[in-house]
C-alpha cells in the first residue's frame, strides 16, 4: 500500500511539473490538453455567503480543482457583482477548465467593471497563452507592464511567453 502511494504521489508530482514547465505544446495548445472539463455542480452552493465562497475558491484553485473554484467564484460573482476578485477568479479557473469562450465573456466584464488594470491585462494575457496564441498573449502583457512596469507577475509571465516562443520557434 506504502509503495502505491509513493508511486501516485510521484506521478502527481511529474504531472505538476511537466505541467509548470510549458505553458504550451509545440503543436500550440496548453498542456492541459483539449479535456473540456465542467464546472463542478454543487448542490449546496446556494448556502454559501460571498465570503466563506471566495474561502472555497482560493482553496479549490491552489489544489487546482478548476471544475469547483469555477462554481465557487460564480457563487461570489452572484453575490459581488461589484466585486473584481470574483471575476479574477472565475475567469482563470475558466481558462484552465478551456472554457475560453466563458472566460472571454467574464474578462468583458471584468473590464467593465475595472477597466484597464495590470490584473486585467495580465490575466487576458495568460488566457491568450494558454490557447496558444502567443501573439495576444504578447499585446496584453506588454499593456500590463507599461502600467506597472516592476510588477514581477508580468514580468514572470513575459519571460514564460519568451521561452514558449523560442520552443516553438525550435
Amino acid at each position: 500500500m506504502a509503495h502505491w502511494h509513493s508511486r501516485l504521489k510521484f506521478g502527481l508530482l511529474a504531472a505538476a511539473a511537466a505541467v509548470a514547465l510549458s505553458a504550451c505544446s509545440a503543436a500550440g495548445l496548453s498542456t492541459y490538453g483539449n479535456n473540456k472539463l465542467a464546472v463542478a455542480d454543487i448542490t449546496n452552493i446556494g448556502s454559501y455567503d460571498a465570503d466563506h465562497a471566495l474561502i472555497e475558491a482560493r482553496a479549490h484553485f491552489r489544489n487546482r480543482d478548476y471544475g469547483h473554484s469555477a462554481a465557487f467564484y460564480r457563487r461570489v460573482v452572484e453575490l459581488r457583482p461589484k466585486d473584481p476578485e470574483g471575476y479574477v477568479g472565475l475567469g482563470a479557473s475558466y481558462d484552465r477548465l478551456r472554457r475560453f469562450d466563458l472566460s472571454d465573456r467574464v474578462y468583458a466584464s471584468l473590464y467593465t467593471l475595472s477597466g484597464s488594470t495590470v490584473q486585467y491585462h495580465n490575466n487576458v494575457g495568460y488566457s491568450h497563452l494558454l490557447r496558444g496564441d502567443l501573439g495576444g498573449a504578447h499585446k496584453s502583457f506588454q499593456k500590463a507592464r507599461a502600467l506597472d512596469p516592476d510588477n514581477l507577475v508580468v514580468a514572470n509571465n513575459l519571460q514564460i511567453l519568451r521561452s514558449v516562443a523560442a520552443k516553438s520557434r525550435a
